[in-house]
C-alpha cells in the first residue's frame, strides 16, 4: 500500500508544480494587461512594474492554488485510470477512499500552509503592493467621508458631522449628542467644526444645549472653543468605514470589525470578508476531495477534460461565493452563512459524487 501511496503522490506534485505555474501566470498577465495603459500613460519604468508584478506574486499563489490542485488531481487520477492502472488497483481490493488519503492528507496541508501564508506573507505583500501602485500611478488614497456617523461610549455619546477630512483630522458641521443611562437626551452640542488635537477634540463656534429633566427646562449656551476629555473618539474611527479588510492581517481586521460594531458604522462587508478569509482556506482541502470523486471519470482526452471541468467548477464555486457574500452584505443572510455556504454545498456535492464514483 505503501508503494500505491508513493506512486500516487509522484505522479500528484509535479503536476501541481507546473499547473500552478501556469495558473499563476495567467493571473499575472490579466493584472498586468488590465494595468498597461495607466503604466504607459504614466511612463512607468520596467523596473517598476517589475517589482509590482513580484508583490502580486503571493496573492497570485494563494488565488491559483485550489484550481491548480483540482487542475492536477485530476488530471494524475484520469492518467492512472486511462492506463488501467486504477482498474488494478480497484480489482486488488483498494477502494477509492483509501487510495485518495495521501491526496487528501495533501490538501489538507495545502489548506494550512495557504491559511498561514496569507496572513504572514501575502497581506505584507499587498500593502507594499498598494503603496507602490499609488506612488507610481500618482493614485491619492483618501479616508475622507461624508455625511458621517459615529457611536462611541457604548452608544451613549453620538457623533454625527457633514465631512471628515482624514488629511487634517477635522470635522465639518459637527453635532454630538449625550445620552443618559435611560437613553435620553442630556446634552447637545453644535459646532462648526471641529479638530483633534492631542487625544481630544476640540469644537469651535460651539453651541451647547442642556436638558434638565426634573426641571423640565433646556438651557443653551454660546462659546468660542470647547473640548472635553469624554469626547476622544479617534479620528481613525470616522474613516474606518472605507477602510480595506483585505489589507489587513486577521488580528488587525478583528479589532477594525468591532470598532465599527461599537462606532455603529456599517461592519456586514468587513465581517463577511473576514469570515471568507477562514473558508477559502479550506479550498485545496475542497477540490482535492472533488479530483478525487471525478478524476476517475476520464479516459480519453483527459488533460482536455480535465481542465475544462477545473475551469468549469472554479467559476461555479466562485460565482456561489460572490453571490452568498452579496446576500450577506445586504444583510439577507447572516455573515458566517455567506461564507460558508460555498463550502458546505461543494461539501455535499464531493460526497455525493464519491458515493457514484468508480470504485
Amino acid at each position: 500500500m505503501r508503494r500505491l501511496d508513493v506512486m500516487l503522490v509522484a505522479g500528484f506534485l509535479p503536476l501541481l508544480a507546473v499547473s500552478l505555474v501556469f495558473f499563476v501566470l495567467m493571473l499575472q498577465l490579466v493584472d498586468l494587461f488590465g494595468n498597461i495603459v495607466q503604466y504607459l500613460n504614466m511612463e512607468v519604468p520596467a523596473s517598476a512594474v517589475v517589482a509590482v508584478q513580484l508583490l502580486y506574486l503571493p496573492r497570485g499563489v494563494l488565488y491559483a492554488l485550489p484550481i491548480a490542485t483540482l487542475f492536477a488531481g485530476s488530471l494524475s487520477l484520469s492518467i492512472l485510470y486511462s492506463n488501467n492502472e486504477l482498474i488494478s488497483v480497484f480489482a486488488a481490493g483498494v477502494s477509492l477512499y483509501r487510495f485518495v488519503v495521501p491526496l487528501m492528507v495533501i490538501g489538507a496541508l495545502l489548506s494550512a500552509g495557504a491559511f498561514v501564508f496569507e496572513d504572514r506573507v501575502a497581506i505584507a505583500a499587498d500593502q507594499r503592493r498598494g503603496q507602490l501602485s499609488e506612488e507610481l500611478l500618482q493614485l491619492g488614497r483618501s479616508y475622507s467621508g461624508s455625511n458621517v456617523t459615529v457611536l462611541a461610549e457604548r452608544r451613549r455619546v453620538v457623533y454625527y458631522a457633514d465631512y471628515y477630512n482624514d488629511l487634517s483630522q477635522s470635522l465639518n458641521g459637527v453635532v454630538v449628542l449625550e445620552l443618559n443611562e435611560a437613553g435620553g437626551l442630556s446634552r447637545r452640542i453644535d459646532a462648526d467644526w471641529a479638530q483633534w488635537q492631542d487625544d481630544r477634540w476640540v469644537f469651535h463656534r460651539v453651541r451647547t444645549y442642556r436638558w434638565d429633566e426634573s426641571a423640565a427646562d433646556l438651557s443653551a449656551q454660546m462659546s468660542e472653543r470647547f473640548s472635553s476629555e469624554r469626547f476622544d473618539e479617534p479620528p481613525s474611527t470616522f474613516g474606518r468605514g472605507l477602510r480595506d479588510v483585505a489589507q489587513m492581517t486577521r488580528s488587525e481586521a478583528r479589532e477594525h470589525i468591532v470598532s465599527l460594531q461599537r462606532a455603529g458604522l456599517p461592519f456586514r462587508a468587513a465581517l463577511t470578508n473576514y469570515y471568507e478569509r477562514y473558508s477559502f482556506s479550506l479550498t485545496p482541502l475542497l477540490v482535492m476531495g472533488l479530483c478525487s470523486a471525478i478524476g476517475g471519470r476520464f479516459k480519453r482526452n483527459i488533460v482536455l477534460m480535465s481542465l475544462l471541468v477545473s475551469l468549469c467548477l472554479a467559476v461555479l464555486y466562485y460565482v456561489t461565493g460572490m453571490v452568498t457574500g452579496l446576500m450577506a452584505q445586504s444583510g439577507t443572510i447572516a455573515p458566517l452563512a455567506g461564507a460558508w455556504t460555498p463550502i458546505v454545498v461543494f461539501m455535499i456535492a464531493t460526497v455525493v459524487l464519491f458515493r457514484y464514483s468508480r470504485t
